[in-house]
């Protein structure tokens, strides 16, 4: 069973090669990475180029003009010929070496269309040090209604899901990720497993995290989801989702002063 691990670059000189070593040390070999670069004008592609021997025929790759992430994540789904496919962001790196071989465990079973488990956020001064986890062990389908969905950097689906249900749509300036999933999950109920594990290190920061106006964008997405897809919510169910991770923050804290 092949897995396809897409990485969008842009300018990523500073993280790539992290991200590289760490889908290079994956215990499973059965794997491609595909990595969509925007044109980059720092030095990615010359990392890119010196790993590349290291992969051995695994590393597939193009650089030129996109028009954003989720245009970048869609090329590479095209381009992916795996059976799994998971997205693992260009400052992002596995936490542990046996992710992709849980993955392909789990997967393995006929009746699991997708998989997704925990990651966890780190400054990029200390990256040993957890500042936040997110856990998707409490997610349950209905939630999307509120704005909540599993971990997308950990979530791994079959291929040909993407091929029959459609991948990211453009026109969503900072959720794409999130209308994907309400699609794929809550419109078309895919078959999915949670598995106890934390998968991805993440550097704090990014567009869909960051700001007054950013929480506004992301608003407008889910609004806009909920809407071409069917599914009833309102400002007040998105609130919610705010509330929610208050409480998480609060619990986590509690849980570390212990």
């Amino acid at each position: 069973m092949k897995i396809s691990i897409i990485t969008a670059t842009w300018n990523s000189g500073a993280t790539i090669r992290y991200t590289m070593e760490s889908v290079l040390s994956q215990s499973y070999s059965d794997i491609e990475h595909i990595i969509i670069d925007g044109c980059s004008s720092d030095n990615t592609m010359e990392i890119i180029h010196e790993l590349e021997p290291k992969y051995q025929g695994r590393l597939h790759y193009i650089s030129e003009k996109d028009r954003g992430l989720y245009d970048a994540m869609n090329k590479g789904i095209a381009m992916a010929t795996g059976d799994i496919v998971g997205i693992l962001n260009s400052d992002d790196f596995y936490t542990s070496n046996d992710v992709l071989t849980t993955v392909a465990s789990s997967l393995k079973n006929n009746g699991i269309d997708a998989v997704y488990g925990d990651i966890h956020y780190v400054n990029d001064d200390d990256l040993k040090k957890c500042v936040r986890y997110y856990s998707s062990k409490a997610f349950k389908r209905w939630q999307m209604r509120l704005g909540l969905m599993p971990a997308h950097p950990s979530f791994y689906c079959r291929k040909k899901l993407y091929e029959k249900y459609g991948g990211f749509d453009l026109s969503y300036k900072v959720a794409a990720d999130f209308e994907c999933l309400l699609r794929l999950i809550f419109v078309h109920k895919i078959r999915t497993q949670y598995i106890p594990m934390d998968f991805v290190t993440m550097r704090t920061g990014g567009a869909s995290t960051n700001g007054l106006a950013s929480h506004k964008q992301i608003l407008k997405d889910h609004l806009k989801a909920y809407k071409k897809n069917g599914v009833y919510s309102n400002i007040f169910f998105e609130s919610l989702r705010y509330a929610y991770k208050v409480l998480d923050v609060t619990g986590q804290k509690i849980f570390k002063s212990k």
